[in-house]
């Protein structure tokens, strides 16, 4: 098992410069590990992201990557994932993936094997079993365990509003109730249900990738899509300046582009810490009590991260792995 041969070590000020880089959103150092396995076994960065990314999947990171977590209303899993190439500025992304485990190899499959960029709901399904990939379900006895305790609590909590019945006391079926009032309800925040897995992995010569994968927000309603499989909102990689990925509440991080808004910072001269802080205080602007968090490199080997400051959650922790870390190093940053 990868946590045997992992040494971890808790480092709380940003870092760099050192080529190849790994950083990871989390501590999931499996998935760091496997990620920095890649490119020192002279895989490319794509492979490294996708390892990584695909270490997680396997893994079932903290229920919210891979199969078996988040149901959605009707009780099933669904996946988003996404991979960029940052020399070429291709993307490969799927959302609202059925009965397909392997999300970041379908994302890769889009980028690799066809001329468009996303592919959602049963058409990526059916897509990525033309390509090989094994149908399987993604139900497990704990997406079925939570999906149950959902609906004995009265379908709480949910992410409807200006509907009847009344979502904050009863289930659905719904339909369109009074006229629409800006957020009647506040959003469910479950700080361990959007922890999308973002890899970026920069050679050292250094040429980018970034890449996500989750299985998105528990109970949310079918077809939903956030931030993970969106280009520029989950994750985003330009060989000439460095790349980004973020983790959160994906319905408000998409609206703002953060990955995207901190490469280019990047690419102006920001210091990685600086960019991704930049990014995160957009969003916060906004929406003061939204829970997110974004990590940055560039293409000189230096990293940092920033997140937005909540109740119990006020720091943030990341994997990074070079030549100077000696393996998977946990780092943390103090939440604003």
């Amino acid at each position: 098992m990868w946590t045997s041969l992992v040494c971890v070590m808790l480092v709380t000020s940003p870092g760099g410069a050192s080529l190849p880089l790994v950083v990871n959103t989390w501590p999931f150092k499996e998935a760091a590990a496997a990620a920095w396995e890649a490119l020192q076994s002279g895989g490319s960065v794509l492979d490294a992201v996708e390892r990584g990314c695909r270490r997680c999947e396997l893994d079932q990171c903290d229920g919210s990557v891979g199969f078996g977590g988040s149901p959605d209303e009707t009780g099933e899993t669904s996946l988003d994932a996404l991979i960029i190439n940052g020399d070429t500025m291709e993307v490969g992304a799927v959302a609202d993936l059925r009965r397909v485990k392997n999300a970041i190899g379908v994302a890769r499959a889009v980028m690799e094997r066809t001329h468009h960029t996303l592919l959602v709901g049963e058409s990526a399904s059916a897509f990525a079993e033309d390509m090989g990939f094994p149908a399987e379900d993604l139900t497990t006895n704990t997406s079925k365990s939570l999906y149950t305790r959902w609906l004995q609590a009265g379908c709480q909590p949910n992410y409807r509003q200006n509907v009847v019945p009344d979502p904050a006391t009863a289930c659905g079926p719904y339909r369109p109730g009074p006229a629409r009032t800006p957020h009647t309800r506040p959003p469910p925040t479950d700080l361990r249900a959007h922890d999308t897995i973002g890899v970026i992995a920069i050679s050292g010569k250094g040429q980018v990738a970034a890449g996500t994968s989750t299985n998105g927000a528990n109970h949310k309603i079918p077809g939903r899509v956030g931030d993970s499989p969106i280009a520029g909102a989950g994750a985003y990689a330009d060989s000439s300046a460095g790349a980004a990925a973020a983790t959160g509440n994906g319905d408000i991080m998409m609206r703002f582009l953060p990955s995207f808004l901190a490469v280019e910072l990047m690419r102006g001269g920001a210091e990685p810490s600086a960019a991704c802080t930049a990014a995160i205080a957009r969003t916060k602007r906004h929406y003061p009590e939204f829970f997110g968090a974004v990590i940055c490199a560039n293409t000189t080997g230096h990293y940092g991260a920033a997140c937005n400051k909540l109740p119990g959650f006020p720091q943030f922790s990341y994997m990074v792995v070079s030549t100077e870390t000696r393996g998977p190093s946990l780092h943390t940053v103090d939440c604003f």
